[in-house]
């Protein structure tokens, strides 16, 4: 088991490396920068927030399932985080490119990917074609965390899970309980 561990982290590391080594190219560097922030605490209860005061009755339902999704899931990402206290990648691997201010917490799991799945699904579970936007945008947030040095790929696969079962638990809890008002 030990060696299965051992090739999967040679094996992540070279995919790690793989994409931050672009982190220096202008361009990606400053698309990177910016949609990370989607995943971020500030961008998030804002967003959610706006289309909760401002929107449709099924838009504002779906809105505060994606508030009650994202609060679920940062559950089990806090307790990952003490439990597995996983070095951030720019700590743990040598000449990595990272961002300036770079976050000082554990690695696993990726919050920033976690937020960003668990507001988007109940989304795309009311409105299946938003899975084409919604989608590439989640995962380019979960790509930026590691172009910019801060997650391993693994950080992000597990945050991609963990928002997507938080979205979907809470979309389901909210059909189930508002199916007159919803659709």
């Amino acid at each position: 088991m030990e060696k299965l561990f051992a090739q999967f982290y040679t094996v992540e590391c070279k995919l790690f490396k793989y994409i931050n080594q672009f982190f220096e190219r202008k361009h990606l560097n400053l698309f990177f920068r910016t949609i990370t922030h989607l995943g971020d605490a500030k961008w998030t209860i804002s967003i959610l927030l706006l289309f909760i005061l401002f929107s449709s009755k099924s838009i504002q339902l779906t809105a505060i399932a994606s508030a009650i999704s994202l609060t679920i899931s940062h559950i089990p990402v806090a307790f990952a985080k003490r439990l597995f206290p996983r070095r951030r990648p720019y700590i743990a691997l040598p000449q990595i490119d990272v961002i300036d201010n770079p976050l000082k917490d554990h690695s696993f799991p990726s919050g920033h990917t976690t937020a960003i799945f668990s507001i988007v699904t109940p989304f795309i579970l009311l409105y299946p074609i938003l899975t084409i936007i919604l989608v590439p945008i989640a995962f380019l947030v979960g790509i930026s965390r590691i172009y910019l040095g801060l997650h391993f790929p693994s950080d992000v696969v597990v945050g991609c899970l963990l928002g997507w079962w938080a979205g979907t638990i809470s979309y389901a809890f909210m059909v189930s309980n508002f199916i007159n008002i919803f659709l």
